[in-house]
């Protein structure tokens, strides 16, 4: 087969591939020099919308509507964008090698593609349930969420199984995000995890008790402390019950699993550095070797605000370290500098009428304030984490632009809080005066 050259090559086609290529345009790229490999058949588009209004059973998104950049606030790149601009968008081609000494990638058809700057933007992969030899993980209507494709397959089982019973396996942002989801189509939803409560890498004992309140309240139901050991299935090989730890069986005709991802480094592996699960990178997402860049969830980067290197799986840094990267390569070219990548953590979630904002560091004491009542009408609450007896964590429901915008610059400036109590009667007042 023929091999192709490309200037510029992007491995990966999610989000930060998107607006990597936004940014290309922006700095001037010429037709013929940048090519995105994606193994995905369609266009980059804001994979959050998948867990969200891609499964609502009305004001449903579809594409065209979730192209990148919308997500932003930015312009829709549809698919018919990349050719105006001379990008080579290359879709359902996966990569399976890539040689970085001699700047070669190969497809799993045979075709190779050579480049002079490489960014790898492949992002993360769920880790599934058979990863573990869980008995009859790989039953029909077990569903993960990453890509489109499991998106419309998850669409048709909630249409097939109308009114169905439905469990979903992990307590995080996919659990939380996902049983929702299924609840407002009228499945009977259940939860199951094995921490002491949901969404413990991030909420605290007390927030979480409001979001469990509240969905117990839409009627899903919650079992903490155990973990699915195995699934029964029908003569169709489609799931029919969840087989927790404790004994307890669970009837199910849809089973959702969300317990976790991990990021996409295995073509690069001994090529590159890594560092805490990912691909090593300085400020500018350069690697240990010359002319590649990684962004993203495989990019542990320098957190400038923590003197730390860390490594984010969240769609805003997937967003602003690809346009830091490109910024970045324009830069080098032409003799010039960029600012450091100054990033401060952003996380948010929608969910019924929820919606949640969070900035900073969830480390040390912490403050709860406002109404954290499941039955709240306002359910405007929030929390601050304070550290060295400093701000260095916010989190807010309910909260309006402008009060978002306020306890990002909290996280941001990290204010003096000597006193805790004080802090929580002045809560969202606090964050408001800074």
């Amino acid at each position: 087969m023929a091999e192709k050259s490309f200037k510029y090559v992007i491995i990966g086609g999610g989000v930060a591939a998107g607006y990597a290529a936004r940014e290309f345009a922006k700095q001037g790229v010429k037709p013929g020099e940048l090519a995105i490999i994606s193994k995905e058949a369609v266009a980059p588009y804001e994979r959050p919308a998948l867990s969200k209004a891609y499964l609502f059973p009305e004001g449903t998104a579809r594409l065209p509507g979730f192209h990148v950049c919308v997500g932003s606030g930015g312009e829709r790149l549809l698919p018919e964008w990349y050719p105006e601009k001379g990008i080579s968008l290359i879709l359902s081609t996966e990569i399976v090698k890539a040689d970085l000494s001699s700047k070669t990638l190969t497809s799993a058809a045979g075709e190779t593609y050579k480049y002079q700057i490489a960014i790898i933007a492949t992002g993360s992969t769920v880790i599934r349930l058979s990863d573990f030899g869980v008995q009859g993980a790989d039953a029909k209507n077990i569903f993960y969420l990453r890509e489109i494709d499991d998106a419309d397959k998850l669409v048709e089982a909630i249409k097939a199984k109308k009114n169905g019973k439905a469990v979903v396996v992990g307590g995080g942002y996919i659990g939380l995000e996902l049983s929702a989801a299924l609840r407002v189509n009228n499945i009977d939803s259940t939860m199951v995890y094995p921490e002491p409560w949901c969404m413990p890498r991030l909420f605290t004992a007390d927030i979480a008790a409001f979001y469990e309140g509240y969905y117990e309240n839409k009627g899903i139901k919650i079992i903490k402390g155990t973990v699915a050991v195995g699934f029964g299935t029908n003569e169709n090989g489609e799931v029919r019950d969840v087989k927790l730890k404790d004994g307890r069986v669970l009837e199910a005709d849809i089973v959702v699993v969300g317990v976790g991802g991990k990021p996409l480094t295995t073509l690069f592996k001994g090529q590159v550095e890594e560092e805490k699960g990912g691909i090593k990178t300085d400020t500018f997402f350069k690697t240990s070797v010359p002319d590649v860049y990684a962004v993203g969830d495989v990019a542990t980067f320098p957190l400038k605000l923590y003197g730390e290197m860390r490594r984010v799986e969240h769609v805003d840094h997937a967003r602003k370290s690809a346009e830091q990267a490109v910024k970045a390569i324009f830069a080098s070219e032409q003799g010039k500098s960029v600012d450091e990548y100054d990033y401060l953590p952003f996380f948010y979630s929608r969910a019924f009428d929820l919606s949640w904002q969070f900035y900073g560091d969830n480390v040390g004491d912490t403050v709860l304030f406002g109404d954290s009542s499941p039955t709240s009408t306002t359910h405007k609450f929030g929390s601050y984490w304070i550290k060295d007896g400093k701000v260095v964590g916010a989190f807010l429901e309910s909260g309006t632009p402008e009060e978002n915008k306020a306890i990002a610059k909290v996280a941001r400036v990290q204010p003096l809080a000597q006193n805790l109590d004080q802090l929580a009667t002045e809560g969202l007042t606090f964050a408001c005066k800074i």
